[in-house]
């Protein structure tokens, strides 16, 4: 699809906005009582452009994926992408820095298709790079530097929001924003996975904020944006706070829950305590009460006048199913009851409505699919 049908297509064509993005989805979404600048959204996480090669890529979301989305009340998708799924270059050996720049037109036209189609089914699109020049919560792509460190990283990333917010510039922050980074950490070496890790400095992650922000408000001064938590999404960031940047927590805590068994989460997984909720799991008593800690700074966040939204959510399908709705039933709670939305990581695979996979799972047949109609009306009723 040529840039000029797509932008046709939407119908989102709008005049520059009189107000900032989050000011006007604050004054038009939310009531008088509601102190979210953000709307409360609710939605998924699509991983069409997750894999940084395209050749791995899952099948795609189609139309009708995102009419059920809409007809089942949700209002929002985040399009979590890897950076190298949209360049053109020898896969066969380590991406070079000059690599970097070489957009593939076609895989960003793929792009633009199923930001069109959201927007279609009235769904607000959220893109976001999973995977930046210089970073990612996960290794497996081999990176030529590191976006905290390196200028030639952070040019390369201004670079790839650049791109974004021009290929978006007239469409209105109702109908998209710009979730800069996924899960934000330091880490001692981009490309090993269990290496050092640690917190951004507050005054390094906002010299990369103010960069990308910038890069972005280049083309439309309304353009919405969101940043991620430190530490991996986690806590909130105060250096930025008096930035009109928009924050995203996580739905994962605690991790003995969320990702019980995984192996990426954890090195040692069959030797786990089964999780239990409330109950003593292992050395702690895992309850509501340690999540409205965990929460309390997201929602004087909030108080503050801070936009925030919970960018990604849910737990593996190893997890007891009536422990995982317990517990995730005490997060939506939290988050909702202050204004707070949230994306479920992710519409159709392990952690998703749909074919999940979970074996204590009484499925019901949707369209072919396996669905959760108890997680489905957990997340409805939000």
């Amino acid at each position: 699809m040529q840039r000029r049908t797509f932008i046709q297509n939407t119908g989102l064509l709008t005049a520059a906005l009189s107000t900032t993005g989050t000011e006007l989805l604050a004054s038009s979404t939310l009531g008088t009582a509601a102190k979210n600048k953000l709307p409360k959204w609710k939605g998924f996480n699509l991983l069409d452009f997750f894999s940084p090669d395209p050749s791995k890529s899952r099948k795609g979301t189609t139309e009708d994926h995102l009419k059920w989305m809409q007809d089942w009340g949700f209002d929002f998708v985040r399009l979590p992408m890897a950076y190298p799924y949209y360049l053109k270059f020898d896969r066969s050996r380590n991406i070079t820095p000059d690599e970097v720049y070489q957009i593939d037109p076609q895989a960003v036209d793929r792009i633009d298709e199923l930001v069109a189609m959201a927007h279609k089914h009235n769904l607000h699109v959220s893109l976001n790079l999973h995977r930046a020049p210089g970073y990612c919560v996960n290794a497996g792509f081999h990176e030529p530097y590191n976006l905290w460190t390196d200028q030639a990283a952070l040019d390369a990333f201004c670079f790839h929001w650049n791109m974004w917010a021009k290929r978006y510039k007239n469409i209105s922050a109702k109908k998209i924003s710009f979730d800069l980074l996924n899960e934000p950490g330091m880490r001692a070496d981009m490309n090993d996975q269990h290496s050092k890790r640690g917190s951004v400095p507050g005054d390094v992650y906002r010299k990369v904020a103010l960069a990308a922000s910038d890069a972005i408000w280049k083309e439309n001064k309304n353009h919405l944006i969101i940043a991620d938590g430190n530490d991996t999404g986690s806590s909130v960031i105060p250096s930025i706070a008096d930035l009109n940047i928009a924050q995203s927590c996580r739905g994962y805590n605690p991790g003995i829950i969320s990702h019980y068994k995984a192996p990426w989460a954890n090195k040692d997984p069959e030797s786990l305590p089964e999780p239990k909720w409330p109950g003593q799991v292992g050395d702690k008593y895992l309850s509501r009460t340690m999540l409205e800690t965990f929460y309390q700074p997201w929602i004087e966040l909030v108080n503050k006048g801070v936009g925030v939204h919970c960018g990604e959510c849910g737990c593996w399908n190893k997890t007891p199913h009536d422990v995982f709705l317990a517990w995730f039933g005490d997060v939506l709670d939290i988050l909702s009851k202050n204004g707070i939305g949230f994306a479920l990581w992710e519409f159709i695979g392990d952690f998703g409505i749909l074919n999940s996979g979970r074996a204590d799972v009484a499925y019901e047949d949707w369209h072919g699919y396996k669905l959760d109609r108890k997680l489905l009306e957990l997340i409805r009723k939000a």
